[in-house]
């Protein structure tokens, strides 16, 4: 399975980003070694996610949600908290 992310950084910023193991990869951002933005953001609470078989579906769904603002961002995660 593949996964498009976003996790809340400890200044409440977002982070999105994708993977092939979700578990594993929010593990590597609370070590710091998933990715320079997270690095300094510690520590980062996974708030929203989707599932895709493919891994060209779940990179499109990351750049369509980096395209949103934050506004948008919020909704999207506080619906997903609603089902």
């Amino acid at each position: 399975m593949n996964y498009t992310y976003i996790l809340k950084c400890r200044d409440n910023t977002y982070y999105t980003g994708w993977t092939n193991d979700l578990d594993k990869r929010v593990v590597m951002h609370n070590n710091g070694v998933a990715s320079k933005y997270t690095r300094a953001r510690l520590p980062v609470e996974l708030v929203y996610y989707e599932v895709f078989n493919e891994k060209k579906h779940a990179m499109k769904r990351e750049y369509e949600i980096k395209q949103m603002n934050r506004k948008e961002k919020n909704k999207l995660i506080e619906e997903s908290l609603i089902k």
